[in-house]
């Protein structure tokens, strides 16, 4: 990952009630990364983003954004911080650039070119004249993220963007996500429970579940968990596995076939030879690859949305 930390928590924690929602979590956002922060619905990710906007006091635990302390320095670093949590508000019977003129007189500095530059960014230049209450939802959307980005924030916090949005607007704030790293220098962090969206565009990835972070790393390590393996049909299963486990195939058996984890053709060849050489009929070679959507049910116990 990155070595420069843009955000960092260390046993963040919020109880309600004494209960636990966030438990003790530790998050690492590097500089330039798109970091998807996956869970099921409920599972505490908006509960720990307004903790890092300040909108929520952590029972226990340390937050960290641009290396300084939250709780010290806190209005310091919201100005470099651009957020969309839930749904965007606005003004209906005013249009983009008005909405836009209303959230910039509240920023320090930040001129009204600044408008038309957002504007370009999140694609709404031709409908900045229209009245929002006339846009998609989609449309909406982008307004939003265009309102975040109004103070050239150096992180952006985006939850659940893609809530509600039909495939068309999914694809649309997909691909406005993905250049922003680029376009904009910004580092972003998604919240979501759809990890089909997520591991389109992110290239770190946080999983939590009941409050628990479960997994941390890179979308490419999460993928490589999601590797095939080799399932044999063939007759006589479990003394093939045995002949198997005595040349040292790492084999394992369930009573209708063998499993052989994701190896190469050369060995599969050799697996299949050593097999019939033996008087083992084969009837069948498949390749089974686990999905990405199966391991986060796995690791988030098969519950919630994907």
């Amino acid at each position: 990952m990155n070595t420069e930390l843009i955000l960092e928590t260390q046993g963040l924690t919020k109880r309600l009630g004494g209960k636990p929602v966030v438990n003790g979590v530790n998050l690492q956002i590097g500089r330039g990364d798109i970091y998807g922060f996956l869970g099921p619905n409920g599972a505490g990710k908006t509960t720990t983003i307004r903790m890092l906007l300040g909108l929520a006091r952590p029972t226990n635990g340390a937050i960290r954004i641009f290396g300084k302390d939250i709780r010290k320095e806190r209005l310091a670093i919201l100005r470099k911080v651009g957020s969309l949590v839930e749904y965007p508000s606005y003004y209906g019977h005013l249009n983009a650039v008005e909405n836009l003129e209303a959230v910039r007189r509240l920023l320090p500095g930040v001129p009204k070119s600044r408008i038309d530059e957002v504007l370009s960014i999140v694609r709404l230049t031709n409908d900045a004249r229209r009245a929002v209450k006339g846009y998609s939802l989609g449309m909406k959307q982008r307004l939003g993220i265009a309102t975040a980005l109004l103070g050239d924030p150096e992180l952006l916090i985006l939850d659940e963007p893609t809530n509600g949005l039909d495939p068309a607007g999914i694809q649309e704030i997909r691909e406005l996500i993905k250049s922003l790293p680029k376009t904009s220098g910004v580092t972003i962090l998604i919240s979501s429970h759809l990890l089909s969206e997520v591991e389109q565009m992110a290239t770190r990835v946080g999983i939590i579940a009941k409050g628990n972070l479960i997994y941390q790393d890179s979308i490419e390590r999460l993928r490589e968990q999601a590797q095939g393996r080799i399932r044999l049909g063939v007759s006589d299963p479990e003394s093939a596995w045995q002949m198997l486990l005595s040349y040292g195939y790492p084999a394992e058996w369930d009573r209708s076939k063998l499993t052989v984890g994701q190896t190469d053709d050369r060995t599969v060849a050799s697996i299949v030879s050593r097999l019939v050489n033996h008087h083992f009929q084969v009837y069948r070679v498949e390749e089974e690859h686990a999905s990405l959507e199966s391991i986060f049910l796995e690791m988030t116990g098969s519950e919630g949305s994907l």
